[in-house]
């Protein structure tokens, strides 16, 4: 009798825990139809501007353009003013307005996504580039640990128009190996030291996409030296570099 009675009750607590879970259900769903209402609604607002709008992002894309003329005009760039000449460069903002050849800078770089970086190898076009876009980006000096770290985590190539990760040293020898380079550690030596075959190491490597940190970045448009977070760090990148990594 005892039996029966356990088993009789084990079917009702069964029968309360799927009607429990039907609810659960029922309220996920109402929730992402909710949700789902939601965003058509603010996509379709958002996709109707006011002529107000075109007017301030017409004055944006301008005033972008004239201050990038401006720090081109009153600021000098110098190679030798620097520490290294090997540096790392991220994307930080980014903006519908921007004037398009800040675009057009930004891609030539290589960097077209936010938080995207790549390394650059420091000369006098380089450096103008950089002044150019200089509110949306950040760059410095990377240290051995950092580059051997970004190359190892996240480095990507590109063999015969499709991207691959790094995951063994067949891919490097097969694409570099006419340049001495047979493996993964071959390719940070000639990056870390700005080797003789620099520039097809680096072209091989894809840009890479650095994570976003779990408190995003208040991005400033000022200097680091001033206090905000573009142009150039210095070695103070690699502190920035291990946190996106």
């Amino acid at each position: 009798m005892a039996e029966e009675e356990q088993t009789q009750l084990n079917y009702v607590v069964e029968t309360v825990l799927k009607k429990r879970k039907q609810k659960e259900d029922w309220a996920i769903k109402r929730r992402e139809r909710r949700d789902a209402k939601r965003k058509r609604k603010e996509d379709f607002k958002s996709a109707i501007k006011r002529p107000e709008q075109f007017v301030k992002e017409y004055r944006d894309k301008e005033l972008d353009f004239v201050r990038m003329r401006n720090r081109v005009k009153l600021r000098k760039v110098s190679v030798d003013a620097l520490k290294s000449k090997l540096l790392f460069v991220i994307r930080l903002r980014g903006k519908r307005d921007m004037h398009p050849k800040t675009k057009q800078i930004l891609n030539k770089l290589r960097l077209p996504h936010i938080l995207s970086g790549v390394f650059l190898k420091a000369s006098e076009s380089n450096l103008k580039m950089l002044l150019m876009v200089e509110p949306y980006v950040t760059y410095g000096y990377p240290n051995l640990k950092s580059v051997k770290e970004l190359i190892y985590r996240k480095g990507c190539g590109k063999v015969e128009k499709e991207i691959v990760p790094l995951t063994n040293n067949e891919v490097i020898e097969q694409t570099l190996g006419q340049y001495g380079m047979i493996c993964v550690e071959d390719m940070v030596h000639e990056i870390a030291n700005l080797g003789p075959h620099f520039g097809e190491a680096n072209h091989f490597l894809q840009p890479f996409k650095l994570k976003c940190p779990e408190r995003r970045l208040s991005v400033s448009k000022r200097p680091f030296k001033d206090g905000g977070d573009t142009g150039n760090r210095e070695e103070h990148i690699n502190e920035l570099i291990s946190k996106l990594n």
